[in-house]
């Protein structure tokens, strides 16, 4: 059975709306290869798949958010973000990872993901 980690996100997130990937690896250190890397999902999409990958497998899982930036100074503006968390953390917000053994699931269809995609993509293309 494998571990799935991924954000603990509060109810009605904005997070929760990016699109998500998912980094499969392996679970110990007896084997050596390196992580793979899929998406951009859906989170619900990400989360079942996750879940189905690494039910029957000793494999971790981690499913995270992108964070779609359209050039280099909104990806340095990320940076500073994140620095700043470090250098002064707030109080009231505390970055929760949710870790929790699965048990296998109903994945999505490949139909279904690709419905996904094509929803990630109209929000990513969408006028600001």
């Amino acid at each position: 059975m494998g571990t799935l980690v991924t954000l603990d996100l509060p109810v009605g997130s904005p997070v929760a709306d990016l699109p998500w990937v998912i980094t499969i690896g392996s679970l110990g250190d007896e084997e050596d290869w390196e992580p793979v890397v899929c998406g951009p999902y859906e989170r619900a999409h990400a989360l079942a798949l996750a879940q189905a990958v690494v039910a029957d497998e000793q494999l971790m899982a981690v499913v995270e958010p992108l964070l779609p930036r359209p050039d280099a100074e909104a990806i340095r503006d990320e940076i500073e973000l994140a620095r700043a968390a470090v250098e002064a953390p707030d109080d009231d917000f505390t970055e929760e990872h949710e870790t929790r053994r699965v048990r296998p699931g109903r994945p999505p269809t490949e139909a279904e993901v690709r419905e996904g995609w094509s929803r990630i993509a109209a929000r990513l293309t969408a006028a600001v």
